[in-house]
């Protein structure tokens, strides 16, 4: 498993993190996803030989999002 902390703007409310936790939680090999709303980020916990991390990338950008 390997984990990450995603810098992603424009998140501001509790849909925002329905959207990205639910769309991202869907992805096969994503074992946790927690979006942290006070600090911008993401922490993502996944088995790369699943899920590549470009892959976890343009889902949150397909909510609207933009990841850094």
């Amino acid at each position: 498993m390997e984990k990450t902390t995603l810098r992603v703007n424009g998140m501001s409310c509790n849909h925002c993190v329905n959207s990205i936790e639910g769309s991202v939680g869907k992805l096969q090999g994503v074992k946790t996803v927690k979006v942290h709303l006070d600090a911008g980020t993401v922490d993502v916990e996944f088995n790369p030989s699943d899920v590549s991390l470009n892959e976890i990338k343009e889902t949150i950008d397909d909510q609207g999002y933009d990841v850094e």
